[in-house]
């Protein structure tokens, strides 16, 4: 095995919240002390189709938006030459499902908490709630506020 197969991977979300932001320069502090290697990892949600009466909806210019935004997000936060190996990964898909897929065979995964409260997390969800549930690896939720 090369280096590169056997150091550990970090795989983090990112949104464009400050909260993936701070969650991007934790994981990548992380790997650089450990000697290992970032997936930041991104999901593009596609709108559902409700029927019939759904207007059309042209995914290529979404697709290509994320993608200018994902890349954008990464150099503002890492700047053009960061201290570890960064993989980009942009998939279409629920962002908690995309980031446990992702995880599979990680040594952590690393994701923001926007903090929205309580009644919007017990009525939409939480990706970090999910992760942190159904996550094969350990999984460090990063605060917007935790990490200058």
């Amino acid at each position: 095995m090369t280096e590169a197969e056997t150091a550990p991977r970090v795989v983090v979300g990112i949104d464009g919240s400050l909260s993936s932001r701070a969650a991007l320069r934790w994981a990548v502090r992380y790997a650089e002390r450990v000697g290992g290697t970032v997936d930041a990892v991104g999901a593009i949600e596609v709108p559902m189709d409700y029927g019939w009466g759904a207007p059309a909806v042209d995914t290529r210019l979404d697709e290509e938006l994320a993608r200018r935004n994902f890349d954008a997000e990464l150099a503002e936060t890492v700047g053009g030459q960061p201290p570890v190996p960064v993989q980009r990964v942009l998939v279409r898909g629920n962002p908690a499902d995309v980031l446990i897929s992702a995880a599979e065979g990680a040594d952590v995964l690393v994701v923001g908490n926007r903090g929205r409260g309580a009644f919007a997390r017990a009525v939409l969800g939480s990706v970090s709630q999910r992760c942190a549930s159904h996550a094969a690896c350990p999984v460090v939720i990063v605060r917007p506020d935790q990490v200058g």
